[in-house]
């Protein structure tokens, strides 16, 4: 082993520690739930099981190639020092604040000020949440975006994972002195321009990295308070109880198409089958909330007790065939949409959040393996 094989099984080696700590962070968060918000608890399990395959993953194959592994952990140590930094920052501005600093109008305190005085006055957890919050909410669904233009051609615009590998390319090219001190000779680069291995280990490396960005913030949340989290204090965002000691259903809907792509990557599954289960997952799943709550008038208790709408059922199982058929075609589409029905009218004890983007990927899979017919609108 040369010095530069050494750095990248050394990046790889942290890359899988790091993420076997965010699974134990995760089995203790869920531990500590149990009692009080079982939902949550057992979600936050299946949510660290399924990224303790993907450290296991990581540990055998290796989520990315050399350099890409040490630009992850580059990404980790920003973001720890990022939101641990605000966390801090909150921590001495609260130190410094008294009953009096809470009892000014609010035009005699700055943003951070005003930020900790509503955080002192309300309880940042409820049972229902403002109809604003929930629009906010749900658009980090959009980060099913972020695969699509990663991964495919959008019109006459080539994949954002293409031109990510060109730029870095044409960097490391124009800077070949700094590349060589940060990560050794040039020949390591793993990906030429245009080849397509780059498309889906990028693609993969932007899941993982907004993962990354999405669950510290979020372990800050649970581990300390929700008033250190610095995605709190930018969104402010309002809680429901089932994320009190669990973790927010962003990082369920993340971590389950992490493991679905990751079974597409080893050849389980067709890329169309993940693009159908993951846009249904994303966007269905939130139309269905918002409809509800915007234009839902007949509810509907589903089995379990829960009480939903007829209106946003309507929405998520029609959206939910309109991506299919577009994505996998009408024959698979409806099984993508009854398998949506299924998880929100028979609600489990694990977030949908988590089990969409898994089944209905498997589903449509498996369909396609027994009936043969292939995968596509036409």
């Amino acid at each position: 082993m040369n010095y530069w094989e050494i750095v990248a099984e050394a990046y790889n080696t942290s890359l899988t520690f790091t993420l076997l700590a965010i699974v134990f962070l995760m089995v203790y968060i869920g531990n500590k739930g149990r009692k009080k918000n079982p939902y949550g608890s057992l979600s936050t399990f299946v949510c660290a099981g399924l990224l303790l395959f993907v450290a296991y993953y990581n540990s055998i194959f290796g989520l990315f190639d050399y350099p890409f592994n040490g630009f992850m952990i580059w990404w980790i140590v920003f973001l720890l020092i990022l939101f641990g930094g605000f966390g801090w920052q909150v921590k001495k501005k609260l130190n410094k604040m008294d009953n009096k600093d809470f009892a000014k109008p609010n035009e005699k305190l700055s943003r951070m000020e005003r930020y900790l005085k509503k955080m002192n006055e309300q309880n940042p957890y409820r049972d229902q949440i403002p109809i604003k919050m929930e629009i906010v909410r749900k658009s980090f669904h959009l980060t099913g975006l972020l695969f699509i233009f990663g991964y495919f051609s959008i019109f006459f615009m080539p994949p954002i994972a293409e031109l990510a590998n060109l730029g870095i390319n044409v960097l490391i090219q124009s800077t070949e002195s700094v590349y060589n001190f940060f990560w050794g000779d040039l020949t390591n680069y793993p990906y030429p321009i245009g080849s397509f291995e780059a498309i889906v280990d990028i693609t993969l490396f932007g899941l993982i990295g907004a993962l990354i960005f999405m669950i510290i913030s979020d372990l800050i949340r649970v581990l300390w308070e929700p008033k250190y989290s610095m995605f709190n204090f930018l969104t402010r965002s309002v809680l429901r109880n089932q994320e009190k000691n669990a973790l927010g259903p962003h990082i369920y809907l993340i971590v389950g198409a992490i493991f679905s792509y990751i079974l597409y990557v080893l050849g389980v599954v067709n890329i169309l089958a993940f693009t159908a289960g993951l846009m249904i997952a994303c966007f269905s799943d939130a139309l269905a909330a918002l409809v509800g709550r915007i234009l839902g008038n007949k509810k509907v208790i589903c089995m379990g007790g829960q009480e939903k709408t007829v209106e946003g059922f309507i929405a998520g199982v029609a959206s939910a065939y309109l991506f299919g058929l577009f994505i996998v075609g009408p024959l698979y589409a409806l099984v993508g949409a009854f398998i949506f029905f299924l998880f929100d009218y028979f609600p489990m004890r694990i977030a949908d959040n988590i089990l969409n983007p898994i089944f209905i990927t498997l589903g449509i899979q498996i369909t396609q393996i027994i009936i043969g017919f292939p995968l596509g609108l036409f």
